[in-house]
């Protein structure tokens, strides 16, 4: 149909002429309300983005302080968001005299690390990285 008669067709019906595909060499067209079929995109992006699942970037902090089992409990958390196919970025944050021991808390991050490597295997995204309030690492399933 010619452009011109769809424009009319569809302004007699007040509709709007809405363009359906942009790659082939003949365009196709629809006679649509064009404020709905906006609604209706939005709405099937909005569903697809709930049932997604997964991807997020979980927090688990830890102190310098921390006793053997909460290392146990925490490592148990970390090994769920990766099998549910998170992120994890884990965060040791020194306090105060704390901030000196920094060698001792960057081996203390590491052992807990390679207590997570021995419950699920796992890939760093980012290497363990000193900042102002302490250390952190960003690690993923493999």
């Amino acid at each position: 149909m010619d452009t011109r008669e769809a424009l009319q067709l569809a302004q007699e019906r007040n509709l709007d002429l809405v363009q359906v595909t942009e790659r082939l060499e003949t365009p196709v067209c629809k006679i649509m309300d064009y404020s709905k079929y906006i609604y209706a995109e939005q709405k099937k992006a909005r569903k697809e983005l709930k049932s997604q699942k997964g991807g997020q970037l979980k927090h688990i902090r830890i102190s310098l302080g921390i006793s053997p089992h909460d290392l146990e409990v925490k490592a148990a958390q970390i090994e769920k968001f990766l099998k549910r196919g998170d992120k994890v970025r884990i965060e040791m944050f020194l306090r105060g005299r704390e901030k000196r021991l920094g060698q001792f808390a960057k081996d203390k991050m590491d052992k807990f690390i390679e207590t997570v490597k021995n419950l699920i295997p796992m890939k760093i995204e980012r290497e363990t990285k000193r900042e102002p309030r302490g250390f952190s690492i960003i690690i993923s399933k493999q």
